[in-house]
């Protein structure tokens, strides 16, 4: 279980840095479809920073 959060922590964390970049790139395109995309793309985002700022609590929470 040691290994375990902060593997899970690095893997949501680049995720979420993923999908900000798929997310800045539908924003840059301009198109009318791409804004849709782009604001899914955001939401996932902030998903994911939530998953990640979980299990960065759980983990202080187990160490501790």
């Amino acid at each position: 279980m040691n290994g375990l959060f902060p593997t899970l922590m690095i893997l949501a964390m680049l995720m979420v840095v993923g999908s900000l970049f798929v997310g800045l790139f539908f924003m840059v395109r301009g198109n009318g479809g791409d804004a849709r995309r782009s604001n899914k793309a955001m939401r996932l985002r902030v998903a994911l920073q939530g998953v990640a700022l979980l299990l960065f609590v759980v983990a202080m929470l187990v160490q501790g």
